[in-house]
């Protein structure tokens, strides 16, 4: 159905995951950590760049999903974190990828069903939906976590559009009847 590249950004580590939504369920493909020297800001956001460019290559999503930022007290930390997001959209966005952006309350409903999850809540669900043989590290698990959400979308809007076949279809969630059919 497709592969999708979930991204958690971040100035000091971004976290990636990668996946195949199929019929069938989700399957893990690859993970990991985008680890960030203490280079200045512009240096940083070319490597975010660079890197998410460079898995973007070799493993070829067809759709990318993004964390969003989210309040943090401290504003200049609120604003790295939407450069680092941004320069891991441009690198999707240069390969024509879809783009999906998620907040971390509904990454965490999505997986874990609270949206106020901690992380190892999180880690252990990405473990448990993708049948994985150990924990991945945080940045990983949460990247795999963005990704997971994002299948569970594609899958919903799947679901139901072959739910629309026929005489009624789905509209802001009720479902109509046609008219006319």
């Amino acid at each position: 159905m497709a592969r999708i590249l979930g991204i958690d950004p971040g100035s000091i580590k971004t976290g990636f995951g990668v996946i195949d939504v199929t019929a069938s369920g989700m399957v893990y493909i690859a993970s990991g950590i985008i680890r960030l020297p203490a280079v200045s800001l512009p240096e940083k956001l070319k490597i975010i760049h660079d890197s998410v460019s460079e898995i973007i290559g070799e493993h070829r999503p067809d759709e990318m999903a993004v964390e969003e930022v989210f309040f943090a007290r401290d504003p200049r930390a609120a604003l790295k974190l939407g450069q680092a997001r941004g320069a891991a959209i441009v690198a999707g966005a240069r390969r024509d990828l879809p783009v999906a952006e998620y907040s971390a309350r509904t990454v965490k409903q999505s997986v874990v069903g609270n949206g106020g999850a901690g992380k190892e809540q999180v880690q252990h669900m990405v473990v448990r939906l993708l049948n994985l043989p150990g924990l991945p590290r945080e940045d990983a698990a949460d990247g795999l976590a963005v990704a997971l959400c994002h299948g569970q979308s594609l899958r919903t809007v799947a679901t139901l559009g072959r739910a629309s076949v026929g005489r009624t279809q789905y509209a802001r969630g009720r479902l109509r009847e046609i008219a006319g059919k």
